[in-house]
């Protein structure tokens, strides 16, 4: 079912949001099943994504870009949802937009494990590929050295209650056999044929990135970071061994040295999330690509400059709009005129910043809320 209930000042909408929330709860209460609960969070065109398993246990992916923007947006999740302790950090790979706030959150919260792909290929690993943090991986070393720290590989599982999080891209390998119980999973992809490699000139630490499966009971999602084009395909070729998800949280951003036709065609979610910024992202022919898979909606946390006014989703599911004075500028001004910027660091603030909440049930059923405008959309069970 679908519903609309008008635009909620933002406090009520993170009231409304978060009001039945009790993380710090014991696990195995009596009552029913609690469900997973997921924040997408706002970093402009960054990537941070808050998860928390009924049994209380949380997973954060990525931290978002430094500063205090991305900071403070991460700290009023957090609080909404009543988090006081990330189980496990997931570091999908070492990009200022996805690692940023990483040095700052540990000082507002405690960090149980670090999760992450290993070595960086920036710096003197790759020639003239330079940290984009400076100093980071020195930095990042002195702080797992002193907690828990998992490398993971293809394979691997996240040892969280009630879920079953599974690695199934990392350090630039990926999966070949197929997920047990997963639908679909091992049967030949049709979209490989039609499908060739790209020549990508983007920084390769992207392939690097951590991808993974989640599933809970019926539920199942899946997360890649930034891998590039060329990796989805040896994950997803010839045969797919992933299956089928519900929710695809959308690769890079929406870029298109991402988004291969056998990875989005092959997945065949129900919902897709893009965490995008006005100027990242969301490129046309994902967007199309997308809009090819049978009965998919897109949410997007910004409307996007780079689609434009044909391939946006609906305004119900974006979460942060421009003004109107602002749009039609933009839209009207010459080519290339007054169009810096473009997500992670280099964007100007957008303020209030809205975020994307999952609510999904162990049966298969999930809510996906803007909470903007509170727009809601339930997927039933499959």
């Amino acid at each position: 079912m679908t519903r609309l209930l008008g635009v909620p000042l933002v406090v009520t909408a993170l009231a409304m949001l978060s009001a039945h929330v009790t993380v710090d709860a014991q696990p195995g209460a009596a009552g029913p099943q609690r469900p997973l609960e997921i924040y997408v969070i706002d970093p402009e065109g960054g990537k941070s994504a808050l998860w928390i398993a009924p049994s209380g246990e949380t997973v954060l992916i990525d931290t978002g870009s430094p500063g205090d923007r991305d900071a403070g947006r991460l700290k009023e999740a957090l609080a909404a949802a009543g988090v006081t302790r990330i189980d496990y950090l997931i570091s999908t790979h070492y990009h200022i937009d996805h690692i940023g706030g990483l040095q700052e959150l540990v000082k507002q919260i405690p960090i149980g494990t670090f999760v992450d792909h290993g070595p960086t290929v920036e710096g003197p690993v790759v020639p003239n590929q330079r940290e984009q943090v400076p100093g980071f991986q020195a930095a990042y070393a002195e702080l797992w050295g002193r907690a828990k720290h998992l490398v993971v590989k293809p394979g691997d599982t996240l040892p969280i209650r009630g879920l079953e999080w599974r690695i199934v891209a990392s350090a630039g390998a990926a999966l070949k056999a197929p997920l047990a119980k997963a639908p679909g999973a091992g049967r030949p992809n049709p979209a490989c044929a039609q499908t060739q490699p790209k020549e990508i000139t983007t920084d390769p630490e992207n392939g690097q990135s951590v991808g993974s499966v989640i599933a809970f009971g019926q539920f199942r999602a899946a997360d890649f970071g930034d891998l590039l084009w060329n990796k989805e395909i040896e994950l997803m070729c010839p045969n797919n061994p992933l299956g089928t998800v519900d929710l695809f949280m959308v690769t890079n951003h929406g870029q298109s040295a991402a988004n291969a036709p056998p990875m989005v065609l092959g997945l065949n979610p129900r919902a897709a999330i893009m965490q995008n910024g006005t100027n990242k992202g969301a490129a046309v022919e994902v967007m199309q690509l997308l809009r090819s898979v049978p009965n998919l909606d897109i949410w997007q946390l910004h409307w996007s400059y780079t689609a434009g006014i044909e391939h946006n989703a609906p305004g119900v599911f974006i979460a942060n709009l421009e003004e109107p004075a602002t749009l039609a500028q933009r839209l009207t001004a010459p080519s290339g005129a007054g169009r810096g910027g473009g997500g992670g660091g280099g964007a100007p603030p957008h303020t209030p910043a809205y975020w994307i909440k999952v609510t999904a049930t162990a049966d298969g059923a999930f809510t996906v809320t803007n909470s903007r405008n509170n727009f809601s959309k339930t997927y039933n069970a499959r």
